[in-house]
């Protein structure tokens, strides 16, 4: 969540800058007036506190000396009720500055283009590029088809729309691509891999701000209060929850492939075709903590650590700088990777790279102990090292060739026991 320091002493522009988010300026005065009704809750009972362990001394020492007390006593009971009343009405107004902030977007870094939606957003790169062969260029499912590698009816069968199955080579090639990602990423850009549990409590979801904001779109399991992750970006994180880390060891990288559920509740009326929008998927993730000066240097790092997974396999993409709107909620600054679909005839994201300064170890309580022997707040990022559903359908029509096979990209092939296509079944 933002310092509430900001809507004390910083309030113009931190209201200008979230108005960029389209955060309304009522909702940041809420959140101060609580603010300053806590701060005055707050003093009104240590003054009042103060005053009753005085009187206590006061009062022994009358009784000491045979003196009259139940004057003085009748005051302290009425000071002790005005005591209890003001924890209970501080305990609400918490709860109420809590819940205000919770809802309110980490504040954009001030370089990120401004707009309301993706329509703002600008691309900063390209990489490769793409001409149309002289064969049908076929889309996914058609392929896929071809191939024999997915079975979407059974998987509506078995569970529902948005959960298919990858039969076959499909299964080996995702396989594949996993292994590779995780060797790339631990291998050669220092990251250490990590396998955490695919479901996580309210606490951990909070602390990376998915909670309470996206619920809905969400899969809770009510009877354990758990939910299954989104993204491993929730239990990665939530790693060092409540910690205190050496600043020296900064940045950490961890790694991980999850599973991801997520039930996109408001997403009727996307693009649901196939793969292009699944509500199980498998993702590879990468997570660093690191020192808050040099943050957004270290986003720039991940972003070339996110396409090196898509130039070691060959494919066409282009990199956009997200602008204040289209933003995840807790990032401040954001890029999103995006492969091209020539059987979609579209750009589809693969990779989103953020940095959420301190917006997510204030709310997760991760620290680090700076040189100077000091406990400050990490800033955290993370990135997608990649996505595999769209990851699958840009390699499957951009490796297409005219007879129905796919070319599978070199450094797959080790991971694939030298397999060079995927071959039509008969």
């Amino acid at each position: 969540m933002i310092d509430i320091k900001k809507l004390r002493e910083e309030f113009d522009a931190t209201a200008a800058a979230l108005a960029r988010r389209g955060v309304e300026k009522e909702t940041l005065l809420k959140a101060q007036s609580l603010d300053t009704k806590r701060r005055e809750l707050i003093a009104e009972t240590e003054t009042l506190k103060s005053k009753r362990n005085a009187a206590s001394k006061e009062i022994g020492k009358i009784a000491k000396e045979g003196g009259d007390i139940a004057a003085a006593k009748e005051e302290m009971r009425k000071v002790g009720d005005r005591i209890a009343e003001i924890d209970k009405e501080l305990a609400v107004v918490q709860t109420e500055l809590k819940e205000t902030l919770l809802m309110i977007p980490n504040i954009p870094a001030p370089e990120i283009p401004t707009g309301m939606d993706s329509s703002a957003n600008i691309c900063v790169k390209t990489v490769g590029e793409w001409k149309d062969p002289d064969y049908a260029i076929l889309d996914h499912m058609a392929i896929g088809e071809k191939l024999g590698i997915f079975d979407f009816p059974r998987g509506v069968k078995l569970t529902g729309t948005g959960f298919p199955i990858i039969l076959g080579q499909g299964a080996k090639l995702q396989r594949a691509l996993i292994q590779y990602m995780l060797d790339l990423h631990c291998e050669k850009q220092g990251y250490t891999e990590m396998l955490p549990p695919f479901v996580v409590n309210s606490e951990s979801m909070t602390g990376t701000g998915q909670l309470p904001k996206f619920a809905e779109d969400l899969y809770h399991c009510q009877i354990d209060d758990f939910w299954l992750i989104p993204t491993a970006e929730v239990p990665v994180t939530n790693y060092y929850r409540d910690d205190i880390l050496d600043g020296k060891k900064l940045p950490i990288k961890l790694t991980a492939y999850t599973p991801c559920f997520r039930r996109e509740a408001g997403s009727a009326g996307k693009m649901t075709r196939g793969m292009l929008r699944v509500h199980q998927f498998d993702k590879v993730e990468m997570v660093n903590f690191v020192h808050p000066d040099t943050s957004f240097e270290q986003l720039e790092i991940l972003v070339t650590e996110a396409e090196d997974v898509l130039n070691g396999l060959g494919l066409h993409y282009r990199i956009l700088q997200l602008c204040s709107g289209d933003m995840g909620f807790s990032a401040a600054k954001c890029y999103d990777l995006e492969l091209w679909a020539p059987g979609e005839k579209q750009w589809l994201e693969v990779s989103s790279c953020s940095c959420f300064t301190d917006y997510q170890a204030r709310r997760l309580n991760c620290r680090f102990k700076d040189a100077d022997g000091k406990t400050k707040l990490c800033h955290t990022l993370n990135g997608s090292g990649v996505a595999l559903p769209r990851l699958m359908v840009a390699l499957l029509e951009q490796h297409q060739n005219a007879d129905g096979s796919v070319t599978i990209p070199e450094a797959l092939r080790p991971y694939m026991n030298g397999q060079e296509k995927l071959i039509p079944v008969k």
